[in-house]
């Protein structure tokens, strides 16, 4: 289940600028991240100065900045916030990249790659000590105790929902395949506006927010699995998914037009971990309607998120409008040489 954040680039640049956003979330948050990581010759400093060499798109930061700007919430605290986020984030990807065997991030060697794995797991879990400590800053600037418990909560939903996609007998079923592709990405994309939602005692948006997010995380997660089997999520190969016995919505729907012999033998296939019959199986499903019963769920699930984005206020949705846009751009684009 690939990260929502790599297909994100662009953040909408009305009332500010696109050199302050750039300036705001990129140059100044990694720049405050930087001076807060190990020193040189300290335990760590080199492994952590090769992953944050290249920060990403910092997505989470950007929110966060522009949050603060619409909403008035003190620049210190918003900067310490949007620092806590990102690296939470990138804890996770490191943890990640051990966890999938995954060579390469953002173009270079992951940490564990390079380092060792040892490295790469002491690295995730000072990360996350570093993330606690900002938003301890950030919640004592802001006099708002809150953002420490809301991130240890994002935290526990994020690394729950990673534990329960490696627990591939529970992967047939919708509801909890559903609640995999939310929890795994929906917390650390609502993390950073209930933030600032928090920071600027607005609590109604810290609810609708939360919400709305793991509408678009789900949406966001069938469209990937739709373009998984099309060859167009960036795997080394068309249906990759379902060779490791990743959850994958597509997947799901074609078991589930099945009759119950047929369910039966792909089910004993699935099971065994065997990958000798893939390619038919694979061709299977690609001859089967099931994309497009998994693109008439995403689409619905969109209409959910649309449903809940229009009921933010108009500054909360100024922030989320340009991450709207774009997800919604990557699902009709998954679905439209499907007839759904």
């Amino acid at each position: 289940m690939n990260e929502l954040s790599t297909l994100f680039g662009v953040v909408a640049n009305d009332r500010v600028t696109s050199s302050q956003l750039r300036h705001d979330a990129q140059d100044q948050v990694h720049d405050f991240i930087l001076k807060r990581l190990p020193k040189s010759g300290q335990p760590l400093a080199a492994a952590a100065a090769h992953h944050f060499e290249n920060p990403g798109k910092m997505l989470r930061a950007k929110m966060v900045m522009r949050g603060a700007y619409l909403l008035n919430v003190d620049r210190g605290a918003a900067i310490r916030w949007a620092a806590a986020i990102e690296i939470l984030h990138n804890a996770s990807l490191v943890h990640d990249d051990i966890c999938d065997g995954d060579k390469l991030r953002r173009g270079r060697q992951a940490v564990w790659a390079k380092f060792g794995r040892h490295v790469g797991l002491t690295l995730g879990d000072w990360l996350i000590a570093l993330s606690f400590e900002l938003a301890a800053e950030a919640a004592q600037i802001a006099k708002t105790p809150k953002l420490v418990t809301l991130l240890a909560r994002h935290m526990a939903t994020t690394t729950a929902g990673e534990a329960m996609e490696f627990e591939s007998d529970r992967g047939y079923d919708w509801d909890t395949y559903l609640q995999i592709a939310a929890d795994k990405t929906a917390p650390l994309l609502t993390a950073p506006l209930q933030g600032i939602a928090i920071m600027a005692l607005d609590a109604r948006a810290e609810i609708v927010v939360a919400s709305y997010f793991r509408y678009l995380g789900k949406a966001y997660q069938i469209a990937n699995d739709i373009m998984n089997f099309d060859g167009k999520d960036g795997a080394e190969t068309i249906g990759s998914d379902l060779a490791r016995r990743a959850p994958n919505a597509v997947t799901l729907s074609f078991r589930d037009c099945l009759t119950a012999a047929e369910r039966a033998a792909f089910d004993q296939w699935y099971e065994a971990g065997d990958n000798a019959a893939l390619a038919d199986w694979q061709d299977a499903i690609k001859a089967s309607q099931a994309m497009q019963h998994a693109g008439r769920c995403m689409l619905s699930v969109l209409h959910d998120a649309e449903a809940k984005a229009e009921s933010l206020s108009v500054e909360i949705y100024e922030v989320i409008s340009p991450v709207h846009a774009l997800v919604k751009r990557v699902c009709l684009n998954s679905v439209n040489h499907l007839k759904v």
